[in-house]
């Protein structure tokens, strides 16, 4: 039985919100209030590592969602953030921008094995509890007419690394191991662990 009534979901990630409902998390999405300073929050600082990032990124996201509803005066619940980063020869890979970025970014996953790192935070009583995912992900190569096609189809946009592993880009992933709902952008077992700390579930 939860403590809280729900769980505020900081993010507006389809994929995140089934995945919660698949472990039957009550939640309320909390949209940012300036969705351009949320985007900011995902620039790359010079020289930083993928796994920095990763975690820096989602405490600020955390951060940011407390101040809102602090701001807002919403109802109190705990904040449940993530981020996930594609790492593929020591270079990070965001969300494309367009589709000659998504054709960019599948030409260097193609034929390789990359890593996933998603991290995942919870925001309550002004503490936030981190923890991480680490996966690793095999494409086998990918012509120019596969790309073109895959890229055609949207999918690649607004996901990092430009994939989404329960879409068509599971045609071409020939080996995974870790967490998959981890690459999906949700770690479950390390979320429910979370939750469980503040007895959230």
């Amino acid at each position: 039985m939860s403590a809280f009534p729900f769980v505020y979901l900081a993010s507006q990630s389809p994929r995140r919100q089934a995945l919660l409902d698949q472990i039957g998390v009550a939640y309320q999405v909390l949209l940012p209030s300036d969705p351009e300073a949320a985007e900011a929050l995902e620039a790359v600082l010079p020289q930083e590592s993928a796994l920095r990032y990763v975690k820096r990124v989602t405490r600020l996201k955390v951060q940011a969602a407390m101040r809102q509803i602090h701001q807002q005066s919403l109802p109190f619940a705990p904040v449940l953030c993530a981020d996930t980063t594609v790492v593929v020869d020591g270079q990070i890979l965001g969300k494309p921008a367009n589709a000659r970025q998504a054709t960019d970014m599948l030409r260097l996953l193609s034929g390789k094995a990359h890593q996933v790192l998603t991290a995942v935070a919870i925001g309550h009583n002004q503490d936030i509890q981190l923890a991480l995912s680490r996966s690793r992900v095999k494409f086998a190569p990918m012509t120019a007419a596969d790309i073109q096609d895959y890229v055609a189809s949207e999918e690649p946009m607004g996901k990092a690394g430009a994939y989404a592993i329960q879409g068509r880009a599971s045609a071409f992933i020939s080996h995974v191991s870790g967490s998959y709902s981890g690459i999906m952008g949700l770690p479950l077992y390390e979320t429910t662990l979370l939750l469980k700390q503040i007895g959230a579930v």
